[in-house]
């Protein structure tokens, strides 16, 4: 096995990156980005040592299998970083409470919250600044827009 590498070395390079491709795809998922850029090195490797670009000699070999190994990572770190997504949303309003319609109990307006009794808690109610009203006088009925902890934010709702 040893003499059929050493006189088609092209051979050790192919089986390599593509061993490495697969690894990096059945275990790692396409999330380690070392093992993804280390195989495409060593099959841009492979290929410039079978069209005879390279000499067969380890000494290129493995000098070429680094650097296209940095060149690929180099290329294609910020593409590839692109498809996972990693944006952060800015707040998430999601809640069952959300919708939730109820009646105020005192006026309300963007300097002075009020309160209410739900499901067991009292909940500080304040005016939902995306609003364009700023008070919300007691009676009226109000719909729930987003939640924090212990904190609905309202404004009126549609009849």
């Amino acid at each position: 096995m040893i003499e059929y590498f050493n006189s088609n070395q092209h051979a050790f390079w192919f089986t390599l990156g593509f061993a490495l491709l697969v690894v990096e795809a059945l275990v790692f998922g396409f999330t380690s980005g070392v093992v993804l850029f280390t195989g495409i090195g060593a099959l841009i490797t492979g290929g410039l040592l079978w069209s005879e670009v390279l000499p067969a000699s380890w000494l290129y070999g493995v000098a070429c299998f680094g650097i296209c190994s940095g060149v690929s990572a180099a290329l294609l770190w910020k593409p590839l970083l692109k498809f996972q997504n990693f944006e952060v949303p800015e707040k998430d309003n999601s809640s069952d409470m959300i919708g939730h319609r109820f009646q105020l109990e005192q006026d309300i307006s963007l300097a002075q919250p009020g309160s209410t009794r739900y499901s067991g808690i009292n909940w500080r109610v304040e005016v939902d600044a995306a609003n364009d009203c700023s008070e919300i006088a007691a009676g009226t009925r109000v719909v729930v827009t987003s939640v924090d902890a212990g904190v609905f934010r309202v404004r009126p709702a549609a009849a």
